[in-house]
């Protein structure tokens, strides 16, 4: 998969972890607060038949974002996991993300890590909140992890998952954290139960399934996410976080 960051990060390296992240730097922020936004696709084997509409629906993601009236306030991060972890970009300024970057940016193939990349979306943006907050900025975090499937490859686990949640509270860097588990074309009663549990153990805020994958879904998918995006950026400075949306 492309790597797709064409600006200067910087390249951090987490605690006890295998992939760490990178970061738009500090200096280069114009802003005094941000919203921290992550979206995490699965691109393992099963995800080949809708891959294209994914890359779609991730562009409708930033083109609506771009629109947003806290536009300048959104730092964005994208993975995409399958066995592995690729970061395809780090946490950029909304506007060094350009919609035509996107086109062909997913490949699937392999398995499912599901735990892996979700633990290191969380604990990279709780480390990324943390290096904001000693440089005097103030932010809250929004996260999607985009999923068709079981875990079957992590070395972590979901009770790792969880623990990641609790330390991004408990480090209180962050004024709030939202999280959605999206299961998409779940039509599988065992890995829609596998999910809902999932959401649960781990402590996400919100679950969202679609019992399919096509075009007009993932459409409608990609203007849940940015909206979801657009109102926890509005909720910054109120001292919570944003109420969750229904798809």
């Amino acid at each position: 998969m492309p790597i797709i960051n064409d600006t200067e990060l910087d390249h951090v390296v987490l605690p006890n972890s295998h992939y760490g992240y990178s970061a738009t730097r500090l200096d280069d922020l114009g802003a005094t607060e941000y919203t921290i936004a992550t979206i995490v696709a699965d691109v393992s084997g099963s995800t080949a038949a809708f891959i294209f509409d994914m890359e779609a629906a991730i562009t409708r993601i930033v083109q609506a974002c771009k629109y947003s009236p806290r536009a300048d306030n959104l730092l964005l991060r994208l993975i995409a996991f399958d066995d592995s972890l690729n970061e395809l970009h780090g946490f950029k300024l909304l506007e060094n993300c350009h919609l035509a970057d996107y086109g062909g940016a997913l490949r699937s193939g392999g398995a499912t890590a599901l735990y892996d990349a979700t633990e290191n979306a969380v604990a990279s943006t709780t480390n990324y909140a943390q290096k904001l907050a000693a440089g005097d900025f103030s932010a809250n975090a929004i996260l999607f992890v985009i999923t068709d499937g079981i875990d079957n490859v992590s070395k972590t686990s979901a009770r790792q998952v969880k623990a990641a949640f609790a330390e991004a509270i408990r480090s209180e860097a962050l004024e709030s954290i939202v999280s959605v588990l999206i299961g998409v074309n779940v039509n599988d009663a065992q890995v829609s139960r596998y999910l809902k549990t999932f959401q649960v153990e781990a402590g996400f805020t919100q679950y969202v399934e679609l019992d399919n994958a096509d075009a007009k879904t993932l459409a409608r998918l990609a203007e849940f996410v940015s909206q979801s995006i657009s109102a926890q950026s509005q909720a910054l400075g109120t001292g919570g976080a944003s109420q969750p949306l229904v798809f």
